[in-house]
This record gives C-alpha cells, structure tokens and sequence, in this order.
C-alpha cells in the first residue's frame, strides 16, 4: 500500500494553500469592482442631483415642473438597470473564476485519486478484481453525477441570466412607455 511521504504531504499542502490565497484574491479582486462601480454611481448620482436641483430651480410652473419630472424619470430607470446589470456581471465574473479553479482542483484531486487506486490495484491480491471493478465503477458514477450537476447548475445560471436581461428590457421599456404619456401631459 502506498502512503504520502513527509514531502508530498507538504506539497499538497502547499497547493491547497496556494488554491486558497488564488480564490481569496479572485474574491477580494470582485469587492474591488463593486467599490469601484458604487463610487462611480454615487459621484455621478451627486452630479445629478446637482443638476436635477439646478433644473428644478429654474422652473416657472407646474407644467413645466411634470416635464422635468418625466424626463427625469426615464434615464434613472435605465440607470438603475444599467447598475443592476453591472451588479450581476461582476458576480457572474467572480463566480465563474472560483468555479474554474475548483474544477482544476477537482480534476487535479480526481487524477490523483486516480492514480492511487490504480497503485493500490498493481498491489491488489489475486481474486480481488472484482472488489476493485466495484470500486471504480463508484468513481465513475460519482464522476458521471458531479457532471450532470455542473451540467444543470450551468443551465440554471444561463437560464437566469436570460431571465434577469428579460426582466431588465422589460421595466426599461415600461419607464419609456410611461414616460411618454407624462411629457404630453406636460
């Protein structure tokens, strides 16, 4: 039977510690855009607001004031799906290089395990081929069930992201819509 040396268990631990530190940074580097998209959105929502109450100050009626509310209207809303949008994306981004690492771990966990089955199998007494067939046909269909999870796990994330741009055309396009009837008014 084999066993880990001293070495290559420092070594396994050494990648598993490496794996950790890549993962934290991939985490910390997904904070940093959403920093960095928040301080966006508030220095130009400052602006704005700047604008908008400069805008409102020069109004002389209250005709002119619903106009002004209604053309507000449209570009915040299409601002707010534009946020969301960015929101999802880094997200998706961040999980999407977690999951590739972890997979690479995987697979990385899964060759080994691997190799140490098919060592001990060199090493098997006669008469046990049977117990070892047992054996990797349980790796297989373990294999065969994480792929048909990923498989749907993948499908389910495609299936709202498409849900989420749907959702998001959606109220854009009803904020255009109502928007509309509220500058005629005007």
């Amino acid at each position: 039977m084999s066993y880990l040396t001293p070495e290559q268990f420092a070594a396994a631990n050494k990648a598993n510690l490496e794996t950790l530190f890549g993962l934290t940074n991939k985490a910390f580097e997904g904070v940093e855009k959403l920093v960095e998209l928040n301080l966006q959105v508030a220095k130009a929502a400052l602006g704005e607001a700047a604008d908008n109450a400069k805008a409102i100050m020069a109004v002389k009626d209250a005709q002119e004031l619903l106009a002004l509310q209604a053309a507000m209207l449209q570009p915040s809303a299409e601002k707010a799906a534009a946020y969301s949008r960015h929101l999802y994306d880094i997200a998706a981004s961040t999980s999407a290089e977690v999951t590739k690492s972890a997979e690479a771990q995987f697979a990385d966990v899964q060759k080994k395990f691997m190799g140490a089955i098919d060592g001990a199998v060199k090493n098997a007494p006669a008469g046990s081929e049977s117990a070892v067939a047992l054996v990797k046909s349980a790796i297989t269909a373990a294999n065969n069930a994480y792929e048909s999870v990923h498989k749907a796990a993948k499908q389910a994330a495609d299936m709202a992201e498409a849900n989420f741009t749907a959702v998001t055309d959606t109220a854009v396009k009803a904020t255009k819509a109502s928007s509309k009837p509220a500058r005629r008014a005007a």
